[in-house]
């Protein structure tokens, strides 16, 4: 993405805390909030995008790699730096609604091939297109998905 490897969370006043030495969020409360909604039955989805700034992949090696960090820091992956410490999410939800189109269906694909590598639980993948139809960031990514 632009400013890869730069991951920036924003959770309202839910989180403030920081991993030492770095602005990436530590969210160890929330993480037992995650892990209490899904003890009742309830999806916890990490929502990517949003209304504000232009965002995007340079293509499909960036997709991928970036999918894969995702995969590590808020799944089943590793990563020494996990926001939500060994809580595991239940998927992403694109909202992308500036920057590009590029890379979206590398990025979708990638994470696919993480979700099926678990078998353990299923994972979910959400999008939120514009109207009107075809949505000119997601399109190609709907159509593959």
């Amino acid at each position: 993405m632009n400013g890869f490897p730069n991951i920036l969370l924003n959770f309202a006043n839910a989180c403030e805390t920081t991993f030492e030495g770095s602005t990436l969020l530590h969210c160890p409360n929330m993480a037992k909030d995650i892990e209490y909604c899904q003890s009742k039955g309830k999806a916890v989805i990490l929502s990517m995008g949003g209304a504000s700034g232009a965002y995007g992949f340079s293509g499909d090696s960036d997709a991928i790699a970036f999918a894969d960090t995702v995969w590590n820091m808020f799944f089943k992956g590793n990563s020494d730096k996990r926001p939500f410490d060994d809580a595991v999410l239940d998927g992403v939800d694109l909202d992308i609604e500036g920057g590009s189109s590029a890379g979206y269906p590398a990025f979708i694909k990638q994470l696919r091939s993480h979700y099926a590598s678990d078998p353990s639980k299923k994972y979910y993948t959400a999008a939120a297109p514009q109207c009107p139809f075809p949505d000119v960031y997601l399109s190609s990514t709907l159509n593959s998905a």
